[in-house]
């Protein structure tokens, strides 16, 4: 399993205590990985789709807590690549999709023709430090990704909203860290390169199995590199 499966199944496993928190990891996941699907007579339903078994049971968690709905999953080989599975979370209820979005700040309903999309992230859902943390943790079980430590410090966060991804890189930065922004193909891309802040963002996350482990490949390169300058 590669380090980046290992860190997202650990902090799928973190208990889920406040509810503030919980709905600021949910709004993450939402602008992440969230699917919304828009029938006839304005019916929706929301949809979140993984690889990782242990993201979708909190997922699925997370939105029982939050909202004690019935939640539909389904599994599907697939048949491209390494033949993971994937795993779908469907809210198929109109009106606990339309309460989630609300609570997430995700969309209005201003008119009755339309929806009204909004990326950008609430000021109320991050007011607390506790919560921005739970924003992070969500945003890297939705769509993030952290490379082996023994081959490149490296650590990102895509979204296809520059305006979600400027919000991520300041919540990110108001831990004083240096995230920046970069275009890869249709997507934007929230990143992070230098080792120490990497530990520091894996701490934020309460990622600490993966932050110790981090540590100790970093230590290790450091001592074998210095002992091949000598």
């Amino acid at each position: 399993m590669s380090f980046s499966a290992t860190t997202k199944n650990e902090l799928s496993r973190l208990p889920i205590e406040d509810r503030c928190c919980a709905i600021a990891e949910l709004a993450a996941i939402v602008r992440m990985s969230g699917t919304i699907q828009i029938t006839g007579m304005k019916r929706i339903n929301l949809k979140f789709g993984t690889e990782n078994a242990a993201i979708a049971r909190r997922i699925f968690t997370l939105l029982k807590i939050l909202y004690n709905t019935d939640v539909e999953v389904m599994v599907r080989r697939n048949r491209q690549l390494k033949k993971n599975n994937n795993y779908l979370i469907i809210v198929n209820s109109m009106e606990i999709t339309k309460e989630i979005l609300g609570d997430v700040g995700f969309f209005t309903d201003e008119d009755s023709s339309y929806y009204t999309i909004d990326y950008k992230t609430p000021e109320n859902l991050i007011e607390r430090k506790c919560c921005r943390r739970a924003y992070i943790r969500g945003a890297f079980l939705g769509g993030g990704s952290v490379s082996n430590p023994e081959k490149a410090y490296h650590i990102e966060f895509v979204t296809n909203s520059l305006e979600h991804g400027k919000d991520l890189s300041e919540i990110i930065n108001s831990f004083n860290l240096e995230s920046k922004i970069v275009v890869r193909k249709e997507n934007y891309i929230v990143y992070i390169k230098e080792g120490q802040q990497i530990v520091d963002i894996l701490n934020i996350m309460r990622a600490h199995q993966a932050l110790l482990k981090f540590e100790d490949i970093r230590v290790f390169k450091d001592v074998r590199n210095n002992i091949n300058r000598l």
